[in-house]
């Protein structure tokens, strides 16, 4: 059985991240074949590709000076990398990146934080979930293609996604329009993969940086590995490795990795 280690890490800044991946690739023992960032914060001349390829990866951007950013690092060539989308709204901003493998399609999301409801970031969340969703449908058959859609979504899919449903109630992440666009898009035909492995079991994987809310568990699940159906038979696991998250000699990230397990996927 030949395992595939998938990764989704909104690292928070790349370059800052350096001395925390350098750990968690060594506490890991390399296992992670995939590697999908977000918010890299860094254009891609700033990029510390010899880094990775010293791990084994092959980085792949669509990157952006001081804001947002993603990326494909992978120890297995895809065939295709798309890194331009024919919506104006998709491209203005570097959140987004596509590879296309000879038996699935990786997709790497790093969407809007949004701001409350009717300022203009609300609105381009809104907009911006409606032109993904818009050219998911028309690339992708959700019941035959075998679609690995990653990365931080910026949206709890309910309450069991936050650590206290009432004093969150109805704030960014949590507002009733921001998640009737992830329904929407998740309806599309794709299958969480922690709840479909976890049903019921609460799991963050953000926790602001603020109150040490990491040790007092007080955060949100807004990092998301979806699966269309032809998937499910490989996957074999996922988890959130809370080492990389509860680190304090080494700055962390805000967020925490998930880090899926496939088999036979290739």
């Amino acid at each position: 059985m030949l395992k595939t280690k998938i990764s989704a890490f909104n690292v928070n800044s790349v370059r800052a991240r350096l001395e925390l991946l350098d750990a968690w690739f060594a506490h890991r023992n390399h296992d992670v074949n995939i590697l999908c960032m977000q918010e890299l914060k860094t254009e891609a001349s700033h990029f510390p590709y010899d880094f990775f390829f010293a791990e084994g990866f092959t980085c792949h951007l669509n990157a952006q000076k001081r804001y947002n950013g993603v990326s494909v690092c992978t120890k297995i060539p895809p065939e295709e990398i798309f890194t331009h989308f024919p919506s104006d709204i998709l491209n203005v901003e570097k959140r987004l990146i596509y590879a296309r493998y000879s038996s699935f399609h990786l997709i790497n999301v790093y969407a809007p934080h949004g701001d409350l409801r009717g300022t203009e970031k609300f609105e381009f969340k809104l907009a911006w979930y409606d032109a993904f969703i818009d050219w998911l449908k028309q690339n992708f058959n959700f019941k035959t293609d075998k679609i690995i859609l990653t990365g931080d979504f910026n949206i709890t899919y309910d309450a069991l996604d936050v650590y206290d449903a009432g004093l969150l109630a109805d704030t960014v992440g949590t507002m009733p329009e921001e998640r009737e666009k992830l329904h929407k898009l998740i309806a599309l035909g794709f299958v969480d993969a922690w709840r479909y492995k976890n049903p019921g079991k609460p799991q963050f994987t953000w926790w602001d940086y603020k109150g040490g809310k990491i040790w007092k568990n007080q955060g949100m699940r807004i990092d998301f590995m979806l699966l269309t159906e032809p998937v499910l038979p490989h996957l074999v696991d996922i988890e959130v490795d809370m080492w990389a998250r509860r680190k304090n000699k080494i700055k962390p990230s805000d967020h925490a990795p998930l880090v899926a397990t496939f088999k036979n996927l290739f």
